[in-house]
């Protein structure tokens, strides 16, 4: 197997000059299904297509033919976060942070520059059309077998299903609750499987889209942090390996796979040491035994994983270890995998801003079937795909499906029948000047024993490139590897689409292309791990010890405190014993975790288990802040690490139980019960805060902190300022109301207010100006209220959501609404709670500054007394809301704030008198005070 890692892939900051060109993350990779194009999609907001070849063979990368970069792809708004091919390879869908999914179509006459840049379109693509209806980030698009439906899914926690053909929206699907992000079809097309963030994943039936299961049990402690869920259904419609999932507790990181119809998850795929990101199967089925015929007990699959530990490994089902581990090939967490058709060439993208492939030989992939042997066995499932919209059709009107691919056949000189033992022929590109009348053009085959993806040269040593980018690989396998019967091309014409990237009409093969490489080729040192007969790995490769620009030149970065030290990966584990490093140093006592002896102490709170690594994310997943209790020496070490540098370091002198990091500080709260709080250049900003018991929970909210001990005090703090947001106070009140109420979670929002989730079903915040705490929410509104978030979340504006909507939606699920509903109520029930529910969530927005959702509920409350036609409630709001008759900007009027939680009262004001206006029995008194607010905003009226 060999390894190639292309410099000159890459996507640019657009804010960076031409000098200076700086690498973006890449969240996508795609292979085109003929091979001979990827595309990728990245932070810069554009979608690139590069060519292969250039990528697989080092000869033309040196010639630069067939051209490397073949389109720049730039009408999205934001970042890119996926793209993906149509299976007939006319078609490229990609989609965006700008909340929409934009399906490209090929345009011979696109071609030329770039608008704004140096770059050249060698070949052209055109926006076909933009789908729009996410109302956040799409996060991954998957065709479904036949290009029939394209599904999308997002952050808005929707699932869209459009038409392959029309690209008319469908369906869409809002039973998750959380960010989705995954998806992709069974192979047999009846069923389309996603994943999300609410730690499920759910199957889908395509005849009707209801809901077939619902998968939980390997994900309930998986964490929410990853920017992918990507899953895979493997080729032979059996299993569904899903990302991110977890074992014990959470301590070890594994890919489930689902088995079909039973939807349960048995099998792990266990080894990577941090959350896997992404799981692609092979598109091609596999024979245990290559001389047995196809049957069920004779298929097994290939399925990649990318993890957030920076590694790649390849599983072949039949087999409890991995085929190869591919660790230390990126900087930063893999983002997605993509195979090649053939089934020969892995491509991997990374956060980094780099792509690798790995490119297998047939011997190494043994037992692999043909594509037209795959989709014999897939008929036995039975089922019938619906009908094609009348009219529509992804295969050329002029060359029918056995026309072209007869024709693809003859001009590759490859015998498609099972059996042929002829030599292999591939599609080779070749640089040449297409004619102009040429509308497309077949890819020209030739002969050869050595192709890039499957070399006999590879294995000799003379046959291995001297480039700093290309590393051979060796497979180390038990047996020998027998010889995989000869490959298929796959039984589709993909040059009907549009012609290979060397026959592009811009190309002159008189011309020396200019490389366009951005930099010189990257100096990687890549240590790769394949499993032997011992199954051990060998020693990791050690890293750089300085960086480089892309002119190959070495960069000093600025001197910082532990930035010589290289990062490493660290995976949390339990500590037994831990006994401070320095000879005075005496471990704190843990009465709140040994048992206390006086009753100050109770209620307690759960102590924070001392594990050996902590870890919060600053501003996304490469600025990370975190704290290393170092069992065996007994030091604790913080640091803040920027991608692959340590930015500074401390030690501290107890262990760390808590870190938070804000967009304005990091904080560590540490087992004597003292707190740090750090800048992000490694300043103490504050003085060690001494709190005299151990911090049960911190929380930041950028520049709010809040901790609260395990004797339940609670203290907010604006860092910033410097100063309380509210004196110290203790949850004892709010425990006290029942021997067996918890606390199940505290936050802090911006202005400093805590956010308290007790058990009892009551969310409670502490209202500095009345010294006392209060209720935000609780579960008692839905014995009645007709605006209880449990009954409005299908209906509910995504864009909507906010702090309080969150809240409720939190105890919505603990709550029986059937068994409320058939209690018998007394008359105005339901109108009482009604309005009490929007009374309070009015309050509560407006401690917890909410101005959005406090507008939102104050005219859903207009609109309930409107309806309800209670005069003196309205005219007392109205009252409220426009103040003093004479009050003005600037004047004397001190006891009346004209504004509530930023917003004005008076034009909040405008909108209540219009609800008043619509309704039926406040017509009139909407009129006279409109009147009268419209002379109070005329200046010339208090003159």
């Amino acid at each position: 197997m060999h390894f190639t890692k292309p410099a000159w892939v890459m996507h640019k900051d657009s804010a960076k000059s031409d000098q200076n060109n700086k690498r973006v993350s890449i969240f996508s990779v795609h292979v085109h299904p003929d091979g001979s194009r990827i595309a990728t999609g990245g932070l810069d907001a554009k979608v690139r297509i590069w060519s292969t070849k250039p990528i697989l063979n080092e000869a033309s990368e040196k010639s630069g033919k067939p051209p490397k970069s073949l389109c720049t792809l730039t009408m999205h708004t934001g970042p890119v976060l996926t793209v993906r091919w149509a299976h007939s390879g006319k078609w490229l869908a990609s989609g965006s942070d700008d909340e929409t999914v934009m399906v490209w179509d090929h345009d011979p006459n696109a071609r030329g520059k770039v608008w704004g840049t140096d770059e050249i379109n060698v070949e052209g693509w055109k926006p076909l059309k933009r789908l729009q209806g996410h109302e956040s980030d799409v996060t991954d698009v998957a065709w479904s077998p036949g290009d029939r439906y394209l599904a999308s899914v997002g952050l808005d926690s929707a699932v869209m299903v459009w038409c392959g053909f029309t690209l008319e929206r469908l369906r869409k699907l809002d039973q998750h609750q959380g960010f989705v992000k995954g998806v992709c079809w069974d192979p047999v097309g009846e069923f389309m499987a996603t994943q999300s963030d609410d730690r499920t994943v759910k199957i889908w039936k395509t005849s009707d889209w209801s809901l077939e299961a619902e998968v939980r049990k390997p994900f309930e402690d998986s964490p929410g942090s990853t920017f992918f869920r990507r899953l895979s259904w493997s080729p032979d419609g059996a299993h569904i390996t899903a990302s991110n999932a977890t074992n014990n507790k959470g301590y070890v990181f594994i890919a489930a796979v689902i088995t079909r119809n039973t939807w349960t998850s048995e099998i792990s795929l266990v080894g990577h040491e941090n959350t896997v990101e992404v799981a692609s199967y092979n598109p091609h089925i596999f024979l245990r035994n290559p001389s047995a015929p196809i049957s069920t007990s004779n298929i097994c699959s290939v399925v990649a994983l990318g993890a957030d530990d920076r590694s790649v490994s390849v599983w072949q089902t039949k087999s409890a270890r991995p085929l190869i581990v591919a660790k230390e090939v990126f900087e930063r967490q893999i983002m997605d995998l993509s195979w090649s058709w053939d089934g020969l060439t892995l491509y991997a993208a990374s956060s980094d801003g780099t792509i690798a492939a790995f490119q297998f030989d047939p011997s190494e992939l043994e037992g692999i079937a043909t594509h037209t042997d795959q989709e014999q066995y897939l008929a036995k499932f039975g089922f019938t795909p619906p009908p094609l919209p009348e009219g529509y059709s992804h295969i050329s009107k002029h060359e029918p499906a056995k026309i072209a691919r007869a024709q693809t056949e003859q001009a590759n000189g490859f015998d498609g029948r099972t059996g042929s033992h002829g030599p292999e022929r591939v599609n080779i590109l070749v640089a040449k000047r297409a004619p102009k009348d040429k509308k497309r053009a077949a890819l020209v085959s030739t002969t050869t024993t050595s192709t890039p993806a499957a070399s006999s040269s590879m294995a000799q040593p003379n046959g291995i490139s001297t480039s700093a980018r290309r590393a051979q690989l060796s497979h180390i396998s038990d047996t020998p590897a027998q010889r995989a019967g000869p490959l298929q091309t796959p039984s589709r014409s993909f040059s009907n689409s549009f012609p290979a990237p060397s026959e592009q009409q811009f190309v002159d093969p008189r011309d020396s292309w200019a490389p366009g490489d951005v930099g010189q080729p990257m100096e990687l040192d890549v240590q790769i791990d394949a499993y032997d007969t011992a199954g051990q790995a060998s020693a990791r490769g050690k890293r750089k010890a300085y960086e480089s620009d892309e002119g190959g030149k070495p960069v000093i970065r600025p001197r910082t405190l532990g930035g010589d030290r290289p990062v490493e990966m660290h995976v949390p584990k339990p500590i037994a014993s831990w006994t401070p490093s320095y000879a005075s140093a005496e471990r704190a006592p843990r009465p709140w975790a040994d048992g206390p002896s006086n009753s100050k102490l109770e209620p307690m709170l759960p102590v924070p288990p001392l594990v050996t690594y902590l870890h919060s994310e600053v501003q996304g997943p490469y600025e990370v802040f975190e704290a290393r209790n170092v069992e065996e020496t007994g030091t604790t070490e913080i640091a803040y690490v920027s991608g692959k540098n340590t930015e500074w370091l401390d030690y501290l002198p107890s262990a760390a139980l808590l870190v938070k990091a804000t967009s304005s500080f990091c904080a560590v709260a540490m087992e004597d019960g003292c707190i740090n709080v750090y800048s992000h250049n490694g300043r103490r900003l504050m003085p060690t805060l001494t709190l005299g018991y151990a911090c049960a929970i911190l929380d930041g909210n950028k520049h709010a902190l809040l901790a609260v001990t395990v004797n339940g005090q609670l203290y907010s703090w604006n860092v910033k300022k410097q100063c309380v947001n509210f004196p110290p106070v203790s949850t004892q009140t709010i425990f006290g109301l029942s021997p067996n109420l918890s606390l199940v979670s505290a936050s802090v929002r911006e202005n400093g207010a805590p956010v308290v989730h007790c058990t009892n079903g009551v969310v409670y915040t502490y209202d500095g100006a009345l010294a006392s705490w209060v209720k935000l929410s609780e579960t008692w509104w839905a014995e009645g209220s007709d605006v209880w978030q449990g009954r409005q979340r299908g209906n509910a504006p995504t864009a909507n959501r906010g702090i309080m909507t969150a809240i409720e939606g939190s105890l919505a699920g603990a709550v029986d609404e059937s068994a409320a509903a058939q209690t018998p109520r007394p008359p105005w029930w339901g109108t009482a709670l009604t309005l009490g529910h929007l009374e309070t969530r009015m309050h509560a927005t407006r401690l917890l500054a909410s101005p959005q959702e406090h507008r939102q509920a104050l005219l859903v409350y207009a609109k309930k007394i409107a309806d309800e036609g209670f005069r003196g409630k309205a005219e007392e709001l109205v009252r409220e809301l426009f103040g003093p008759v004479y009050w003005r900007p600037g004047g004397r009027e001190e006891t009346w704030n004209p504004t509530m939680v930023g917003l004005s009262k008076r034009d909040l004001l405008k909108d209540v008198l219009s609800v008043f206006a619509r309704s039926k029995t406040l017509t009139r008194l909407a009129a006279d005070w409109q009147d009268t607010l419209k002379k109070a905003m005329n200046e010339d009226q208090f003159l």
